[in-house]
């Protein structure tokens, strides 16, 4: 069997060879595909992004042999202004992406277990629920007895539903964003819905969570073993599922969260991010001297050394193992797969609910008449979480000099936002349930040490 480096020359050759717009790119870069033997030289190609590749060609030359009808199925994702990106993939791009389902699945016992997989993700064009849907339905294909009912993010459905049918299975799997799981359970609660008694296990997707946050749901939801009974997907609209957790990942994220020094020595930061262990046959992994993620895998657009924009790293097994192994640390047993990390888009966006928040978006609303006189148009835009670990969106915005912060310009700049978030960005609107879009606003005065001190560069997001 070839080396995952000789795999991804490999599929190189293959997209150079039969995708229009990858040829047309080299083309444009100098590059003679013939060229590239070795993986020394792979990693000299030109990297792509959606600004100098996919939007740069029209949707069928970016598919197979030019050829869109190849591919069943077409999901949206919303860029930073709004436009949106288009994702075609066809059956068989989802039969290797369902292996990471089948990981997460066969932790949960989901092999011998009859179960219920309620999907919570948004359904529609974006990503999340229908792709979701498909790779549960072809793990049930491959014998799993998995059942899979989609209400979406429908929290009033999935309450619904749920009752009815759990008692007819061995366990209950919830898919979808962290936020919006939490907001189910503690509403099931306080409706007298018996979680501990459908042996509840949860999925999720979209955005990086503490440890502290898996172990209050955790313990909301009635799940003892939170190795064995949570999982997070790392994924994109571009490719899908590129990684997941697994019983050993979390294992060994729940000991770093408890030494920070330690964590800090493996991940480079004092931010504590998703682990996610892959398969470099699927989904081949690279870091930039950047500190941000590239990855190349066979889709209905095949990509090729694509910047994701992901803060992150590659970290291979049995050097992690070893690492921890001095520090008196022996993971659970699990697949012997390098590990990924990501930190998210923090220097770009948010995530919220799974909707990447951009700072434009923020903008728009900001520009507004009867807006943009009040404001010098800095802000802070942050997720933040109470005591609770309920999240909300926060927006602290700079005042221009000698404006002050009344009633009434609060409500008008907390609308605004609102209105031209809603408008921008689809999959905000789509995520995030209607009770927790609107921003919680501060206005701060011009020149505030704390959020836009005089002289520092500005950023307008904090993760």
């Amino acid at each position: 069997m070839t080396g995952p480096r000789e795999a991804v020359v490999d599929l190189f050759h293959r997209v150079a060879a039969t995708v229009p717009a990858y040829g047309d790119f080299l083309s444009s870069h100098g590059v003679t595909p013939s060229s590239i033997r070795t993986y020394e030289d792979f990693v000299r190609l030109p990297l792509t992004d959606k600004a100098g590749y996919t939007r740069r060609y029209p949707l069928p030359e970016l598919c197979r042999y030019g050829d869109l009808t190849a591919c069943d199925m077409i999901a949206v994702s919303s860029g930073s202004t709004g436009q949106p990106s288009f994702w075609p993939r066809a059956s068989y791009d989802e039969q290797g992406i369902t292996e990471r389902f089948a990981q997460v699945f066969e932790a949960f016992g989901a092999r011998e277990r009859r179960t219920l997989a309620v999907v919570c993700f948004a359904l529609g064009t974006w990503v999340g629920g229908l792709y979701t849907a498909a790779c549960c339905r072809h793990l049930a294909a491959r014998g799993f007895p998995i059942t899979v009912v989609a209400p979406g993010n429908d929290k009033r459905e999935i309450l619904r539903v749920i009752p009815d049918l759990a008692p007819h299975f061995d366990q209950v799997v919830l898919l979808g964003y962290p936020p919006f799981l939490k907001d189910v359970i503690d509403t099931g609660i306080a409706d007298g819905v018996p979680w501990s008694e459908y042996q509840l296990k949860l999925v999720t997707a979209g955005e990086v969570f503490s440890e502290e946050w898996r172990t209050l749901v955790g313990d909301r939801a009635g799940i003892v073993d939170l190795s064995r009974g949570t999982a997070s997907l790392y994924g994109t609209a571009d490719a899908g599922v590129l990684g997941n957790e697994t019983p050993g990942s979390i294992a060994i994220r729940r000991f770093l969260a408890a030494r920070p020094e330690l964590a800090r020595q493996i991940f480079g930061g004092s931010r504590l991010p998703t682990l996610v262990q892959y398969d470099p046959r699927q989904r081949f992994f690279e870091t930039t001297p950047e500190g941000t993620l590239l990855f190349s895998g066979d889709n209905g657009i095949p990509l090729i050394r694509y910047h994701i924009a992901d803060e992150g790293g590659i970290l291979e097994h049995d050097a992690l193992l070893a690492t921890l192994a001095e520090h008196g640390f022996d993971p659970l047993p699990g697949p012997e797969l390098p590990f990924v990390y990501v930190f998210g888009r923090t220097h770009f966006a948010i995530s919220y609910f799974g909707a990447n928040v951009y700072p434009e978006n923020v903008t728009v609303g900001l520009e507004q008449p009867g807006v943009s006189a009040s404001v010098t148009g800095k802000f802070v835009l942050e997720v933040v979480e109470d005591a609770d670990r309920n999240r909300r969106l926060a927006v602290t915005v700079e005042l221009a000099p000698g404006v002050a912060g009344t009633d009434e310009l609060h409500r008008t700049v907390r609308s605004s936002i609102l209105t031209h978030l809603l408008r921008l960005n689809s999959e905000f609107a789509h995520y995030v349930p209607e009770p927790y879009q609107g921003p919680e606003v501060e206005l701060r005065p011009h020149g505030d040490p704390a959020h836009f001190p005089p002289g520092v560069k500005h950023r307008y997001t904090r993760g």
